[in-house]
């Protein structure tokens, strides 16, 4: 599977976790406690800052998260379209976070789903250390149990033993993080832009759309991301992601599960009975 979109799946769901737009924010997601009420003659704040400004709050509260995955990747210079389906784990234990997705079943263009089953584990690399060899900061696990297949892809350095990195922002070079990247560093790299609603035709969604700019950082792997919010929800629902190929990633998050409690043994690594040793794929020097 293109790495780039593993990205995409690891990390955007909290593109817009506990997202609501301003208007909305007082019927829909409640008060929030961290932002001050808005003072008399104050000017009227940009409704994209006040989105962003929510989504940075709400992401600071989150402790778990579980959701059902449907991950579609079209190539349409290819006439080609494939849907994978999983569940997707996060959650924070102490001052330490992991991740977790379990794909389950692939479609393939008009072919009848199948089982296929793919996982994906962000763990820290003092859990992967094997008899000949020791691993250190944070590692992306890949178990492929169609080839019998296990990789290790190396995501950081060392990190200070007192400073843990989370999961998701270990990983935000990967993707840009609405919620834990700075609204400054965001509009430098993108034009974003919330989608106005027809009055005809309400509906239960926000919209946020970002067009990377000329000279962004991501402007060799993305055109645009688009996220829709659940207003009622407040949570993300779906991510729209179009590469520079012109290839189409399409992400769903489906029953929601926030500040669950989720049992530690869901990011447990057991290697497949059969499976051969773990290739090792390191940072590279240049460029990490």
């Amino acid at each position: 599977m293109d790495k780039k979109i593993i990205a995409v799946i690891v990390l955007t769901f909290l593109v817009t976790v506990g997202a609501c737009s301003a208007t909305e924010n007082a019927k829909t997601c409640g008060p929030d406690k961290n932002l001050q009420a808005p003072q008399p003659r104050q000017v009227k704040a940009d409704p994209v800052d006040a989105v962003l400004k929510q989504l940075n709050n709400k992401t600071l509260q989150l402790k778990s998260y579980q959701a059902q995955l449907e991950y579609k990747f079209t190539q349409p210079l290819l006439e080609s379209e494939a849907l994978r389906k999983g569940i997707l784990y996060y959650a924070k234990f102490g001052k330490k976070s992991k991740l977790r997705i379990n794909f389950q079943t692939l479609k393939q263009d008009d072919e009848k789903e199948q089982k296929y089953i793919e996982h994906y584990i962000v763990l820290d690399g003092n859990l992967l250390t094997g008899a000949d060899y020791k691993l250190e900061g944070f590692w992306l696990v890949h178990i492929n149990h169609q080839i019998e297949e296990i990789k290790y892809y190396q995501l950081t350095k060392p990190h200070e033993p007192n400073k843990p990195a989370d999961v998701f922002e270990l990983a935000s070079k990967k993707l840009p993080l609405i919620g834990f990247t700075k609204i400054e560093n965001l509009k430098k790299q993108f034009e974003i832009t919330l989608i106005e609603q027809k009055k005809d035709k309400p509906t239960s969604f926000i919209q946020l759309h970002l067009k990377v700019k000329p000279n962004s950082t991501y402007k060799d792997d993305y055109v645009c991301l688009d996220f829709w919010i659940d207003k009622k929800l407040c949570l993300p629902t779906k991510v729209v992601a179009v590469s520079t190929e012109e290839d189409v990633y399409e992400i769903k998050f489906l029953k929601p599960k926030v500040n669950k409690k989720i049992d530690k043994r869901v990011f447990e690594l057991k290697i497949p009975k059969g499976f051969g040793e773990p290739e090792i794929i390191p940072l590279k020097k240049k460029n990490t």
